[in-house]
């Protein structure tokens, strides 16, 4: 499954007093591995900001002086997150302003996002797994040991890469490997766009074999407590697990 870790900031709130997007930052997850793709922009809202957003986000009205208008970035924006399951914290906040600036260019037809992708909201599985319980994304990094030291304020792009970090632990997820990839970015920042595999590494033919190392029985414990501790907070089996389970199923 192709997913798209996605979070936006604003001029304010709500998008029913005017307040546009500023910010769009994802990240693309396949297979639940990052592929070092992303998405990323800063827009000129042709508004300013409320003093309470820029003191969440520290995006000045001066920044966003010439940076593009939503319309300039629509398209290649859609073409990123079309078909994909977009996982989002907080989603219908999020979507209900990417709607709006949708709508406010005359694309009806992609002004409802939910006919377009998926949508998982990690705030409704957090406060699911986790009730009565603070389950901001800076409590998730606390509570799954996700590293947030970077977050000095919030960022869209950065706040993706973190949130995609968090949806992974607590899903049972690895998140360690990625992909490199060119990225796809909206403001012309010189990353490039679209994708580009990594250089593939042959083996030589005539090589030695590894050696087979087998598992001892406290590797075998430790690896049991490893699976219950990631059931334990992920409030299900994890993947390994349940492979596991599948196999002995088969040969039953």
């Amino acid at each position: 499954m192709r997913s798209v870790v996605l979070d936006t900031e604003t001029t304010g709130m709500p998008v029913t007093d005017g307040h546009r997007v500023i910010e769009i930052g994802c990240v693309e997850l396949m297979g639940r591995r990052l592929t070092g793709r992303h998405f990323h922009v800063y827009l000129q809202p042709d508004r300013e900001s409320d003093e309470g957003a820029i003191g969440v986000h520290g995006i000045t009205n001066e920044f966003l002086v010439g940076k593009p208008r939503f319309a300039e970035v629509a398209d290649e924006f859609f073409e990123f997150i079309k078909g994909a399951q977009l996982i989002i914290h907080n989603a219908a906040f999020d979507i209900g302003f990417l709607n709006n600036e949708f709508a406010l260019i005359g694309q009806t037809d992609r002004a409802d996002l939910t006919q377009h992708c998926t949508i998982l909201d990690t705030l409704m599985m957090a406060r699911a797994r986790h009730p009565g319980q603070r389950n901001s994304l800076d409590a998730l990094c606390k509570r799954y040991g996700v590293d947030n030291s970077g977050r000095e304020l919030h960022g869209a792009l950065l706040d993706s890469e973190i949130l995609a970090d968090v949806y992974l632990t607590m899903t049972g997820g690895q998140t360690s490997l990625s992909l490199a990839g060119n990225a796809s970015d909206g403001n012309g920042s010189g990353e490039g766009s679209g994708n580009q595999a990594t250089e593939i590494r042959r083996l030589p033919a005539d090589r030695q074999p590894g050696r087979i190392i087998r598992a001892s029985e406290s590797d075998m414990a430790e690896h049991a407590a490893r699976l219950e501790a990631i059931a334990k907070s992920a409030g299900a089996p994890s993947l390994w697990a349940q492979l596991l389970e599948a196999k002995q199923q088969t040969l039953q």
